[in-house]
Parts: C-alpha cells; sequence; structure tokens
C-alpha cells in the first residue's frame, strides 16, 4: 500500500512538474511579444495540458476529480482554455466492487442494514470519485436511494492532499501565480472544501438547510432524507422519479412549460446567490430534475458555498458606488469583500469598472442576452488574472454556480430575458438590507455627493425598460446638481427659520428644552446650509473654468 501511495503522488507530482517545465520552455523559445501564431501555439500547449490533466484524473479519481471542478471556479488562477476543460470533467469513474460497498454498510449499519433495508441492487446507478448510489427499498417497500462511499477513498484522497502540498510548494517558489497569490491559503481553502464532502453528514445537514429555507416554494423539493440510516459514510433517502431538467423533450411530452420551469430555476438560484446564506455550488444538469407534475428536485448537496450577511452588505456598497459613479467606494467595497490583494493596482481596476460600466450604459453590451452575459462573465474573468486578484473560494465557486445556472436557464428557455426577470428581484435585494434598508437609504448617507440624483434614474430604468439611458452626461449632471442644491439650501433654509422660531419661543415660554432643541437644530441647519452653498460655489466656478478650456 506505502508502494502504491508513493507511486500515485510522484505520478500526481510529476505531472504538474512536466506542464511548468513545457511553459518553461515555450517563453524561452518565444520571444517576448507574441504573434498571431505564438498565441495559437500557447493556446494550443494550455489545450493539450488541460486534456491530459482531465484524462489522468477520469483514469485516477480521487481528488484529481475534485480539485478539478474546484480549479474549474478558479479564473483568478488559470487561462481560460483551461478552465474550459475543466468544466467538462465529469465525476464518473468505475463503479466499487460491491462487496467493499456491502462491508462498509454492514460496518456503518450494523443491524440496520439487514432489518431496514431489503432489495438493495448490487449495480450501482451512478458511481463518482467519491461514492457511489444504489437503489433499494425499505422494509415498508418504499423505494430509496443509498449513497455508500467508495472503499479506500479517504487514504487516496489524504494521498491526494500530499502531492498537492507538493505542487503548491513548488508553485510559490517557481511560478508567476504562486508569488501573485497566496498559496497557504488557497491550499487550506481546497482542503478544507473537499474534506468536507468526504463527510456525509455534512451533506445530511446542507439538504437539511436547503429543505427548511424553501419548505415554501411550491416549485422546488428536496429528497427526504432518514438521518437515522444516514452516518459519515452513507446516506439513504428517497428515490426520485424523473428526468434531468434540461431534458427539453420530456418536458414537451408532459406538456410542462419550459418559461415555468426556467423561471422557477431563475428565482430558485438568484435567491441564493444574492441573500446571505448557503448556496449550491454544483448546479449541473445531473444533479436537478423535473417530475412529472413539474416539481423540480435538487440533488446532490456535498458542494455548497455560503455569502455571509456582510457580504452582501459590501456588495450593495459596490452597486452603489458604481450607480453615484463613485468607483473609490467600489474598490473599498471589493477590499472589504477580500476580492483584491494589497500589491492590487486599484487605480487600474478602477478603470476597468468603468470602462465596463460605460459600455453597458452606452448600449455595447446586452446582459439581456444569455450570450452576452457569459461573454461578459469570460471578460471578467480575463480582468481577475491580470490584477492581484484572489477571490475567496465561497465567490468562486459562486462564479461558477452562476454561470451554470444561466446555462441551464438558456437550454431550457433560450428566449430567457434576464434583464426584464432580474428587474424585481434587484429591486428587492437593494431595499433587502439592514444597514441600508433601500437604496435611496444608502444615497442619502452620502448625501454630499455631487451625483445625488443618479440613483432615481437608475430606478427608473429598472422600473422601465424602455426608457432612453444614454444621457448627455456634462449637460445632465450640471442640471442634476443645480436642482439638488437648489431643493435643498431651499429646505434647509425652511428648517433653519423653523428652528429659530421654536428657539425664540422657548425663550417666551421660558422652556429650557425648547431653547436647546431650536437653537441647537438651528445652526445645524445653517451649517449644512452654508457648506452646500460653498459646494455649490465649487461647482460653478468648476464649470466656468472648464468652459475657458
Amino acid at each position: 500500500m506505502r508502494v502504491r501511495s508513493t507511486r500515485r503522488i510522484l505520478a500526481i507530482v510529476w505531472m504538474v512538474i512536466r506542464f511548468m517545465v513545457q511553459i518553461y520552455w515555450f517563453y524561452l523559445l518565444h520571444s517576448r511579444v507574441w504573434d498571431e501564431q505564438d498565441k495559437q501555439e500557447w493556446e494550443a500547449l494550455l489545450t493539450k495540458q488541460a486534456r491530459e490533466y482531465r484524462k489522468t484524473a477520469e483514469k485516477k479519481g480521487g481528488l484529481l476529480v475534485k480539485l478539478g471542478q474546484f480549479l474549474s471556479s478558479r479564473a483568478d488562477l488559470l487561462p481560460k482554455v483551461f478552465i474550459r476543460e475543466m468544466e467538462g470533467l465529469v465525476d464518473k469513474v468505475k463503479p466499487t466492487p460491491f462487496t467493499y460497498s456491502e462491508a462498509i454498510l454492514r460496518e456503518e449499519l450494523g443491524s440496520y442494514y439487514e432489518t431496514e433495508i431489503k432489495d438493495l441492487n448490487p449495480q450501482p446507478i451512478a458511481s463518482a470519485s467519491i461514492g457511489d448510489v444504489y437503489e433499494a427499498r425499505l422494509k415498508n417497500g418504499k423505494k430509496i436511494a443509498v449513497k455508500v462511499q467508495r472503499h479506500n477513498v479517504r487514504q487516496i484522497f489524504h494521498m491526494d492532499f500530499k502531492a498537492l502540498r507538493i505542487i503548491f510548494f513548488l508553485l510559490r517558489k517557481l511560478t508567476s501565480i504562486g508569488k501573485k497569490s497566496d498559496m497557504k491559503a488557497l491550499y487550506a481553502e481546497v482542503v478544507t472544501i473537499i474534506s468536507r464532502e468526504l463527510d456525509f453528514r455534512k451533506e445530511l445537514e446542507h439538504a437539511d438547510y436547503f429543505r427548511k429555507r424553501y419548505k415554501g416554494n411550491p416549485d422546488i423539493k428536496m429528497p427526504d432524507y432518514y438521518p437515522e440510516l444516514c452516518t459519515g459514510r452513507v446516506l439513504v433517502m428517497d428515490w426520485v422519479d424523473g428526468r434531468k431538467v434540461t431534458d427539453t423533450d420530456y418536458l414537451d411530452a408532459q406538456k410542462i412549460p419550459r418559461e415555468q420551469v426556467a423561471r422557477a430555476l431563475f428565482q430558485f438560484f438568484s435567491d441564493q446567490f444574492l441573500n446571505s446564506g448557503m448556496f449550491h455550488a454544483d448546479p449541473h444538469a445531473g444533479n436537478i430534475m423535473v417530475q412529472p407534475d413539474g416539481k423540480i428536485v435538487l440533488l446532490d448537496f456535498g458542494m455548497v458555498g455560503e455569502i455571509k450577511a456582510t457580504d452582501t452588505d459590501y456588495l450593495r456598497e459596490a452597486i452603489q458606488g458604481i450607480v453615484l459613479d463613485d468607483y473609490e467606494a467600489v474598490i473599498q467595497a471589493l477590499y472589504k469583500m477580500e476580492f483584491l490583494l494589497p500589491s492590487a493596482d486599484s487605480e487600474k481596476v478602477k478603470r476597468i469598472i468603468r470602462k465596463t460600466v460605460d459600455l453597458y450604459k452606452g448600449g455595447q453590451l446586452d446582459v439581456g442576452d444569455t450570450d452576452s452575459f457569459l461573454q461578459l462573465m469570460e471578460e471578467l474573468q480575463v480582468i481577475v488574472k491580470e490584477q492581484p486578484i484572489q477571490l475567496p473560494a465561497d465567490f468562486a465557486f459562486l462564479g461558477r454556480a452562476v454561470s451554470l445556472a444561466i446555462g441551464l436557464v438558456a437550454i431550457i428557455y433560450p428566449q430567457a430575458d434576464l434583464v426584464e426577470w432580474g428587474k424585481p428581484v434587484i429591486l428587492r435585494w437593494m431595499r433587502g438590507s439592514k444597514k441600508h434598508s433601500s437604496i435611496y437609504t444608502g444615497i442619502l448617507t452620502n448625501s454630499l455627493r455631487p451625483f445625488l440624483s443618479m440613483p432615481r434614474a437608475v430606478v427608473d430604468w429598472l422600473t422601465d425598460g424602455e426608457k432612453q439611458r444614454s444621457w448627455e452626461r456634462d449637460r445632465q449632471k450640471n442640471q442634476l446638481l443645480h436642482q439638488f442644491y437648489f431643493f435643498y439650501t431651499v429646505l434647509l433654509l425652511m428648517l433653519t427659520a423653523g428652528s429659530a422660531y421654536t428657539g425664540i419661543h422657548g425663550i417666551i415660554q421660558h422652556t429650557l428644552w425648547l431653547i436647546l432643541v431650536g437653537f441647537i437644530l438651528m445652526f445645524l441647519f445653517l451649517g449644512l446650509g452654508l457648506i452646500l452653498f460653498i459646494k455649490h460655489v465649487l461647482m460653478l466656478r468648476s464649470i466656468n473654468k472648464t468652459r475657458r478650456l
């Protein structure tokens, strides 16, 4: 066993070393400025390496499959061609001999295996790198699915973790990716996330979480599990009859409206992707079934991510910064979410984000079109790789899950208009923050910002898709600013007068608290009025100076 484990570790490490040598050799043979042929040869080399990794992973199984799936979400680390190949990596291996699975069932369930589980088919209906799934029945005749962990899978993963540790050490010391990224933190993330899948009790907890969270959703259901028959290496759940959700012929034959299914999936996943809590991190078609009555059934909760409540607030701050044209606030929000490493060029990131937003405002990006949206996601992945950006694992999984979910919607209902479907969802989400009860509250906390009126225009856009958004930028800004200063100056003058009247009334009535409240508010409103007046004067000077230039 020790010889085999050493051989496996060496085989994995040697494959990666060969990849590194091939890349170094390519750079030595090619000049710094690549022509089109150089780029094509580079793409061909990476594609060849990615395919070799994929074939090796499918042959050896274990951590290599899970690592490939994990890396398919890491646009911040790997080139697009490698990620594309990893996305096609199917977690499907040869079944474990039933004698091994039966031994695990007896060891884990004891007498329950004989008394509770009947008619277990020794031929698994599905086999993956971590477990095999069998069809069986309970003693009462109810049909069930039994998931059994593969023989020696923990030992295999333990060996692979050793190999991975060596690889990450080499990457950290010898490659630009390793120097740009925090490889120690990345290794810890990989070990934590993948080790979680080795404990089936975690999957049981995740399934229970999603069942409780969506128990009121009439379109979505999860299979019932039997906790008394579940252990760290065995899961027992209800059998699910149905087809893959992407089987459009089945949907049509059962007269299930495709739009209904697509909308249900869109609502289900958008809730997970925008709000705090867990999200299903592996929503491919094999994990989502549709039943004859149109209900959607979610399977396999081994791979999940989590969005913290603070992260949703930071994301709102980033969007608010984009709305207010305050890209410094966007950068700060990205730092809070730990998207940017300390060495990131924040000014360059600002320019890239601003350019992307301007392209969208100018109508050159159509996110309502699924292909355009996925293209935008790819372009953002390129941006991520160019900067010292290392996405936290949960956000990397989130990006992958979003792409998978959008792909499902596009297959089921190609006519889906993501923008129209997303408008009410985004509006509710922007209003849902406890810290900022709505986008307007967030704006009021920044009420002296010059572009205060812009959020209203954006909300108008959200509620009226037909409205023209190609503003005449400078003229519109100045007009909005004049309106803003005039309105708030008049309002503050009125409040100052009212507060002064309250203070004078307190003097007449000999009421101390009225005097204090009245004059304190008067000076407060007067001070705010002076600030507005000064900013208005500075703005006018700036306009005049610009005109002279």
